[in-house]
């Protein structure tokens, strides 16, 4: 019996440890009066990561990216998640398609 406790208790430690061990990050990105903060993210290479943007304006955004093969409508006052990578080093720029001039990100993978 104590043999199976022990056995039982080492399991779930594992399990727990594992699943904190290797959780997705998440990165909040703000998007305000058109413009996202933070602009600029690092990221670590070759982990996958999520990106919850949280849109403050009334209007909507649509956060789009070539080089991620990503888009997605955030509505006003919403918020929406982006998952990527695991991405190899380099820079990977993103932009909100109903304000390109104004709605410019970049995320830099180290």
């Amino acid at each position: 019996m104590i043999n199976m406790t022990l056995r039982y208790f080492s399991l779930m430690f594992f399990s727990i440890y594992s699943l904190s061990v290797f959780a997705t990050p998440v990165i909040e990105i703000e998007i305000r009066d058109h413009l996202f903060y933070p602009a600029e993210i690092e990221i670590p290479a070759d982990t996958k990561v999520k990106f919850v943007f949280m849109n403050q304006d009334s209007s909507a955004e649509e956060i789009e990216s070539y080089e991620l093969n990503r888009e997605k409508v955030i509505p006003g006052k919403s918020k929406g998640s982006i998952f990527v990578g695991p991405l190899q080093v380099g820079e990977y720029p993103f932009f909100g398609e109903f304000f390109p001039k104004t709605a410019q990100g970049k995320i830099i993978v180290k």
